[in-house]
């Protein structure tokens, strides 16, 4: 996204300054008025033609002489109207604000710059954005916020980054050289990061919990580095404190590499493997021996998931809540009935596209875990009637089902669903042959019910 430009040169006496520390603010693609050849009014500002960058600048003066901002002319003495907050709101209103408008609030007047800086409000650093050169950016941004505190940033809290294809191994260096508290970090769709730079992030951030490298395709691994794994042998590295990780669409994540996070991360709670293509049996076998706290797990399309994977999984017994082997074509009633056994306590289960399920595995899963409310099984053609049946006699807090392109399925199937789910609110028929009147009959005894459809004389 575009920041704001740089500042004028106001004073050339750097000695007069009130705030000795320059403050960060990006700069605006060059095409903005007041630009020429990318760089702006100032001599001391550069940017690089079609790029955005991080920059420093002075704070600005008392009056608001920016040359982007214009109002409307009035009397000296007439104040703003925002002006007149004092300075608690007017920190409460900049909260709202992401990052970027919040360096261009800085820029406004003295008083905007020294509210703006104010601790609260950089607990949590929010990039986005393609072209924007998110290094310079982090490293400028932490640079001020650890003016106070020389090289360490105590404040912050949060970095998300996600979308940034430019953000490489520098500017996570960055992160974690100077964000000692991080508790959360979000580098989604940043693919040109690598193992060595998440390696220093979890070492040197003890207390991170979240962690979000989904799309990033060279990461195969969570683990600390070298230099931090000889420190804390005797403890056997179990200090990395990450409960939520997201490693959708990294590809090249194999066994090997998910024992050695499985051995590391014991205090996981929340696992996303979605499409991680090249997981198997044996890596959910390791999972299993360290993380016995997960209570979210997913593994959508990794297609050489089977029934033993999820004999695997159904060691989490009652803690796991949260389950989705949608595609996995090795599934069958078998694995089904594992963790319908041993998880009475799942709240959601997508097995779409699991074509081996029939109604003998719909009905394990109703009669043990009569506490369901989301269940995604489309696709499953060997699905009828009856299995809808069992799961309406037995799971009466349903409050999403999805029942997309499953062939066997009637109206009749559906009606029985109706007349004993009153809660729910959310059924998907589409691509099923299903009457006008059932999909009337399912909207009158479920008043809240979204229907999705394709039946073009229902409405």
């Amino acid at each position: 996204m575009p920041r704001s430009v740089s500042a004028r040169s106001y004073d050339s006496d750097l000695s007069m300054r009130t705030l000795s520390t320059p403050s960060p603010a990006l700069i605006c693609p060059p095409n903005l008025p007041g630009f020429q050849n990318g760089r702006g009014s100032s001599t001391s500002s550069s940017s690089i033609t079609g790029e955005t960058v991080a920059m420093v600048h002075s704070p600005p003066p008392t009056r608001l002489t920016h040359p982007l901002i214009r109002l409307a002319s009035r009397p000296q003495k007439e104040q703003a109207s925002i002006e007149r907050l004092p300075d608690h709101a007017m920190v409460q209103v900049f909260s709202f604000l992401p990052t970027n408008q919040l360096c261009r609030c800085a820029r406004v007047c003295r008083r905007w710059y020294n509210l703006a800086w104010d601790p609260r409000l950089w607990r949590t650093i929010r990039l986005t954005g393609e072209t924007i050169n998110v290094d310079r950016a982090l490293k400028v941004l932490t640079r001020r916020l650890c003016q106070d505190t020389p090289n360490v940033c105590l404040m912050l809290e949060t970095v998300s980054v996600s979308g940034c294809r430019r953000l490489t191994d520098r500017g996570l260096y960055t992160i974690a050289q100077c964000c000692p508290e991080l508790r959360r970090l979000e580098v989604s769709g940043c693919y040109n990061i690598s193992n060595e730079a998440v390696f220093d992030v979890v070492s040197l951030c003890p207390n991170l919990e979240h962690l979000d490298v989904s799309g990033c395709s060279k990461v195969t691994c969570i683990s600390l580095t070298r230099e931090a794994s000889i420190k804390l042998s005797p403890l056997h590295g179990k200090q990395i404190s990450i409960r939520y990780l997201d490693m959708t669409d990294c590809f090249v994540l194999e066994d090997e590499g998910l024992h050695t996070i499985a051995a590391h991360c014991t205090q996981l709670t929340h696992l996303y493997l979605r499409r991680c293509v090249r997981l198997t049996d044996e890596g959910l076998r390791y999972l299993m021996i360290y993380c016995t706290s997960i209570k979210e797990l997913s593994v959508s399309d990794c297609r050489f998931v089977s029934d033993f994977g999820l004999r695997e999984i159904a060691k989490l017994e009652s803690r796991l809540r949260y389950l989705s082997i949608a595609h996995c074509g090795r599934v069958t009633d078998v694995g089904i009935r594992y963790v319908a056994k041993y998880c009475g306590k799942l709240r959601y289960l997508n097995a779409r596209g699991c074509e081996g399920i029939t109604d003998h595995g719909l009905e394990y899963l109703a009669k043990n875990c009569a506490k369901l409310k989301s269940l995604d099984i489309g696709k499953c053609p060997l699905v009828s009637d009856t299995g809808l049946e069992c799961l309406a006699l037995n799971c009466f807090n349903l409050k999403r089902l999805s029942l997309k392109s499953c062939e066997s399925i009637t109206g009749q199937g559906l009606q029985i669903v109706a007349a004993n789910c009153f809660d729910l609110q959310m059924l998907n028929v589409q691509d099923c042959e299903v009457s006008v009147e059932a999909l009337r009959f399912v909207k009158r005894h479920c008043k809240r019910c979204v229907i999705e459809h394709t039946n073009p004389a229902f409405f």
